[in-house]
């Protein structure tokens, strides 16, 4: 991984040579380290000050003198930044934690050296290109943002393009690039500043900025394991915000709109046939022949469905939903922060004066938005607009947690909001494509993440099944939510209905890519929706766990296999399956007709999850599967919190959680639980409950978190993996047992 460095080779080039960064200056050795040291002027030169952002992570920042960079770095959390560190007594070394960082100058290099003298990492710097070279090792790469391919980035090239674009666009959906790459063994680069394009294709990596610029911002992190790397980003990006509970279940999409009528009953359908759903969103005009404004980037409600939105939003939040809409269009140079005042409330694209446009139609009862467009942004407008939502929705209602689902973002919008794939294409060549961006995604810090369910345009691959194994597919996304053209067809019971919905392709058009007639009297699809939404609103507790890990350690939701085994090669290559919080493992089915899927399984004891049966890990399984059944296995020594059955996320039940132990090794859990929309968390109004499963003794413990609520009668259904009666367990306080 790493090349051994001697004091000798570092010595060897201190000849001062002109480095090249899109402009021409000299260096100076003894500037380099350090912005504090004193050292004689040298005109025009260009300094580079390493700051220590933790012991895991450090800046490079190379400025041209007399110029002035960004006042901040896009991306990166507000801080006040240390002091650079302070060269030895040579003028070329400053010692790091446990590294020590060095500087030659012939070629222009920074290594960064271990106690073991081994480099770590290299950044250089090309004279003749300003372009940055810097070591990648010989493993598998990760990284970049969402969208691209493949999950392993070695042997590609990167323009960093934002949008939608051919032929990418169909089956790995939009791009958000993401300047940040990772290896398996606990090493991440970031380029902060300026944007540039990435070159995995040789035996080091090369990023060369585009823009004309005096300033280069550079972040290493050296981590010990990958869960150590994901928090390292976190720490610097952001962890990902705390989002409201209902954003997690169901949530049903709409394309073109008939009638009040029809939008009400809709709504009732999915109550009276016990399918679980908590949001409706609804797609504005522009986009479709009747959508939920009067036209495409308005703020008016179409009267034609919408006559009346404050009496129709109060009886479906009678009927437990939420209401989101989509809104497009933003200014193309968005820019300032919504609660700018003065001279900016004359300038029509500060975030000040569009943001207000929302009012109205919040007033009316919309509970979170759908912003679409701004491909055009730049990345510091992107991540502007991602925190739009978040605070200028805040100002509306200060203690209620947001939601926005984007189609645009940058590295730190996982503070603010979600992010889907965008228009994808209905084929097994995008679910399959799907699986891979939402783990590479997760891994550029952005966990909140999911799909169009079925594909957003539909193919002659469009069928029943393909729909039913995006839908066990996005089951096991954070975001679950149906969408696209034809819409009606991603209803649960679309399929069985006899008819297309409101025409949205021109007859000869539709007549090529639509399922036929035959295919619309399909009953079985309900029956495998409910399944799978029963699934998971039963496993919310186990999700809404994870979601507070990911809020606390920047940890993914949907994991590549390799943050939990970075020794296992095989784990590392994995891009088709992925762990699903801490100890599940999930295997989407991604082909037509199959009745086998192939798994990975890394080594140890794994529980197939439908047959309640143990298997040998360390190898592949062949796991046969129906139309009903997508493989699910769950890690020996896991705790499994089960919820009972709901039809919305805030409906309130009286029986009790289920904690299922599946034996075959140590294990711990944590349950966490708060009121699911307020901020009231942060200051200590959850419950968070550790627990522990000891094999050998057959011991499950209970203990609360003093720093939140001390559980008072809290009663657990205890249940083994495997077979076995349901045993009771009361938690009276802090700590709780029971031996199994």
């Amino acid at each position: 991984m790493g090349k051994q460095c001697t004091r000798r080779a570092v010595l060897g080039g201190l000849a001062i040579e002109t480095a090249s960064l899109l402009f021409s200056r000299s260096v100076s050795a003894a500037q380099i380290l350090s912005a504090t040291r004193s050292v004689p002027a040298v005109g025009n030169s260009n300094l580079l000050t390493v700051v220590a952002v933790s012991t895991k992570t450090l800046r490079l920042r190379v400025i041209q003198q007399g110029k002035m960079g960004p006042a901040e770095e896009v991306g990166i959390v507000a801080r006040k930044w240390a002091e650079p560190l302070t060269t030895d007594g040579t003028g070329v070394a400053a010692a790091w934690g446990n590294f020590s960082v060095h500087l030659e100058e012939k070629p222009w290099r920074v290594s960064i050296v271990d106690a073991k003298s081994v480099v770590r990492q290299q950044v250089g710097l090309e004279p003749s290109t300003g372009a940055i070279h810097f070591d990648i090792g010989n493993g598998p790469l990760f990284g970049l943002g969402e969208g691209g391919h493949p999950l392993n980035r070695r042997g590609s090239t990167d323009a960093m393009l934002s949008g939608s674009h051919s032929p990418d666009l169909a089956n790995y959906g939009a791009r958000v690039p993401i300047p940040w790459l990772m290896d398996t063994h606990g090493r991440g680069i970031f380029f902060a500043h300026p944007w540039g394009t990435f070159d995995l294709s040789g035996q080091d990596g090369s990023f060369l900025p585009v823009a004309e610029t005096p300033t280069r911002d550079i972040f290493i992190v050296l981590a010990e394991s990958p869960a150590e790397l994901m928090r390292e980003w976190a720490e610097l990006t952001g962890y990902p915000h705390m989002p409201p509970l209902w954003s997690l279940g169901y949530q049903q999409s709409h394309r073109t709109l008939e009638s009040r009528e029809s939008v009400l009953a809709e709504a009732k359908r999915f109550r009276s046939s016990k399918l679980p759903c908590d949001a409706m969103i609804y797609l504005g005009t522009g986009f479709c022949p009747s959508g939920w404004n009067t036209g495409h980037g308005s703020f008016t409600f179409n009267p034609t469905v919408f006559p009346d939105p404050a009496a129709i939003f109060r009886e479906m939040h009678d009927e437990h939903f939420k209401v989101i809409v989509h809104v497009v269009s933003p200014p193309e140079d968005l820019h300032g922060e919504v609660n700018d005042s003065g001279a900016a409330l004359k300038d029509t694209s500060n975030a000040a004066v569009y943001w207000p446009k929302h009012r109205e139609v919040w007033s009316k009862g919309v509970d979170g938005w759908w912003p679409d467009e701004g491909d055009e942004l730049g990345p510091d407008s992107r991540l502007l607009r991602n925190r739009m939502y978040w605070e200028g929705s805040q100002l509306f209602e200060p203690n209620v947690r947001p939601f926005a689902l984007h189609r645009n973002g940058y590295a730190g919008m996982q503070r603010f909001g979600w992010l889907w794939s965008g228009d994808t294409l209905s084929t097994w060549k995008t679910l399959a494509a799907q699986v891979m961006v939402g783990i590479t995604t997760g891994l550029c810090g952005i966990p909140y993440w999911g799909t169009d369910t079925g594909g957003f345009v539909p193919t002659k691959e469009f069928t029943a099944e393909l729909f039913v194994r995006w839908f066990q597919f996005s089951a096991f996304c954070p975001s679950f939510r149906s969408h696209g053209r034809a819409w009606m067809l991603r209803l649960p019971w679309g399929w069985n209905m006899g008819r297309y919905g409101p025409a949205e392709l021109e007859p000869q058009y539709a007549a090529e890519v639509l399922p036929t007639a035959e295919e619309l009297h399909n009953a079985a699809v309900e029956e495998i929706c409910r399944k799978y939404l029963n699934l998971r609103y039963q496993l919310l507790p186990y999700l809404y766990s994870a979601v507070a890990e990911t809020h606390t350690r920047g940890m993914p939701l949907m994991r590549a296999l390799w943050l939990a085994y970075p020794e296992d090669a095989k784990a590392v290559a994995v891009e088709d399956a992925y762990l699903w919080g801490e100890s599940m493992l999930v295997a989407p089915v991604v082909e037509p007709g199959a009745t086998r899927r192939a798994v990975y399984l890394p080594a140890g004891v794994w529980w197939d999850y439908w047959s309640d049966t143990p298997v040998n890990g360390g190898t592949e399984v062949a796991r046969e599967v129906n139309l009903e059944t997508i493989p699910l296995y769950v890690k020996a020594g896991a705790i499994l919190p089960i919820g009972p059955l709901k039809q919305y996320t805030g409906e309130v039940s009286s029986e009790p959680l289920t904690l299922r132990v599946y034996p075959g090794a140590d294990g711990a859990m944590t349950l966490y639980e708060d009121d699911g929309v307020s901020f009231d968390y942060e200051k200590g109004s959850f419950t968070r409950i550790m627990g522990s499963w000891n094999d050998r003794s057959r011991v499950l413990t209970l203990t609360a978190d003093a720093k939140g609520r001390v559980p008072r009668e809290k009663a657990f259904l205890v249940q083994m993996a495997g077979g076995g009666e349901s045993r009771r367990l009361t938690m009276s306080g802090r700590d709780a047992s029971i031996v199994l």
